[in-house]
């Protein structure tokens, strides 16, 4: 974002735009910069694996390690149950590296309008685009179903939704609930990520255009908050996750403990 310090004109715009077709498929500037992204991500994860030592790690891959470690916690006092948290914590700490790093490699120079491609900007931050924060937030809440099955059973996993007796019409009520329930757990952690990351963008935006020549001075401590707000999300965004697993597999774990 650092790019619109400065700049002659403010440019803002909360759509992504079309780069090319790939197989009759749209490829859009937030697409194209989420797979720079992802394989900027997986290289670093790569990296910092190789240097994970048992005796202990030094450098960035002790960052790497110390914040896993910490999710891996989060995530046991979530289930109740270490093993479990070790058992998932690779699928949910993935998620939470990428929108964490998606978040601050959209602050990255050149990420906006300074950078064309056929006269459309060729980099746009994944997550501040509805579509790449819904995406999200229904893989997430795939993830979450799957395990909840997994480990529940799928007659363990219905009576998440449906817990009373099935003669009772109440029952049937509270399913449909629970059930809605699921949709607008979707749809709050797709618009939530969405909205604090895009807020931001504009927000930078205007204040270094408003600024003129002192843009950057002016902006950067919004820019500082930016890169703490990415981070705050993508920790809320697996959180609510794992949260929502917990609810799913405690639901099934008393329903076995009334039957024993």
């Amino acid at each position: 974002m650092l790019n619109r310090f400065g700049a002659d004109e403010l440019h803002i715009t909360i759509t992504p735009d079309a780069l090319f077709n790939v197989g009759g498929i749209v490829v859009t500037n937030s697409m194209f910069y989420g797979w720079i992204c992802s394989l900027f991500i997986i290289g670093l994860l790569i990296v910092a694996r190789r240097k994970l030592r048992l005796g202990g790690t030094k450098g960035p891959a002790e960052l790497v390690e110390a914040i896993t470690e910490y999710m891996v916690t989060t995530f046991e006092n979530s289930f109740g149950n270490r093993q479990m948290a070790i058992k998932y914590s690779p699928i949910f700490i993935t998620i939470f590296f990428f929108i964490l790093l998606s978040n601050w490699m959209g602050l990255l120079p050149g990420v906006g309008h300074s950078i064309t491609y056929n006269e459309t900007s060729l980099l746009r931050p994944f997550t501040a685009d509805l579509n790449g924060t819904m995406a999200m937030a229904v893989f997430g809440m795939l993830v979450v179903q799957i395990i909840a099955i997994k480990e529940s059973g799928l007659r363990g996993y219905g009576k998440h939704f449906f817990p009373g007796k099935m003669v009772n019409p109440v029952t049937y009520l509270i399913g449909a609930f629970e059930i809605f329930s699921e949709f607008t757990r979707l749809a709050t952690l797709g618009l939530r990520l969405f909205l604090n990351i895009a807020v931001g963008e504009i927000l930078i935006a205007v204040i270094a255009g408003l600024a003129g020549p002192a843009g950057p001075i002016a902006a950067l401590p919004f820019y500082l908050l930016e890169l703490f707000v990415g981070l705050l999300q993508a920790y809320i965004f697996v959180v609510l996750c794992a949260a929502y697993l917990s609810l799913a597999v405690s639901h099934h774990d008393n329903h076995e403990g009334e039957r024993a």
